[in-house]
């Protein structure tokens, strides 16, 4: 009974939420969107022109304000942007999806290939495991995902790129921020307006890579 009724208050919220109503006026396939848009405008963080890497994309809303973003005089694509996800999404003209689990190495390989040795300028990810309601086992899952989206971008952004990482408030959280500020200059929590309050995620923004 307490399930079907956290679902009818989940609903009730959802249908009532501004940003929902915003996404769909918009276009945009996820509210998520405007968490991006919040960041990206606090921390001055420019797109066009610019290689893009898209972890987690699925639905797209991210790759949707990026490419929206990037969209210079005549309608032309000023940038490239490159979207992964262990699920399907739907195409988004002008941006490069690929199907795969980002914790497989054969994945990995095939991002790489994909690069051909051309460097990163912003790396964003909206990633989350699948979480079991074991806080140690997910704490473990959340620091993992964060870890490897770290990894990827230590060895492909620009000196002064950027990466903006989707973590939550809790057990191992310290411990993500402070293997983020081994490897970057600056390293700031965000919270943005299209984060619900009761949620406890936060996004991690590194900037100003340490020299490897």
């Amino acid at each position: 009974m307490a399930k079907k009724k956290f679902s009818k208050d989940w609903v009730h919220q959802h249908i009532n939420d501004p940003y929902v109503k915003l996404a769909q006026q918009k276009g945009y396939r996820a509210r998520a969107a405007f968490k991006l848009s919040e960041i990206l405008d606090l921390e001055k963080i420019p797109v066009k022109g610019k290689v893009v890497v898209d972890l987690g994309s699925t639905p797209g809303s991210w790759s949707q304000l990026v490419r929206e973003r990037m969209v210079g005089p005549g309608g032309v694509l000023d940038g490239r942007i490159i979207a992964l996800d262990i699920l399907e999404m739907e195409p988004i003209a002008g941006v490069e999806f690929m199907q795969g689990d980002f914790r497989e190495d054969d994945m990995l390989e095939r991002l790489h290939a994909s690069l051909d040795g051309a460097p990163v300028d912003l790396v964003i990810s909206d990633m989350a495991p699948n979480l079991s309601g074991v806080a140690s086992a997910d704490s473990a899952r959340i620091q993992h995902l964060c870890d490897l989206a770290l990894e990827f971008a230590t060895e492909h952004l620009t000196a002064d790129g950027a990466l903006i990482v989707k973590a939550f408030h809790g057990s191992g959280f310290s411990q993500i921020v402070e293997s983020f500020k081994q490897k970057f200059v600056r390293v700031v929590e965000r919270k943005p307006k299209a984060s619900r309050d009761k949620s406890a995620e936060t996004f991690l923004v590194a900037r100003g890579l340490k020299a490897r």
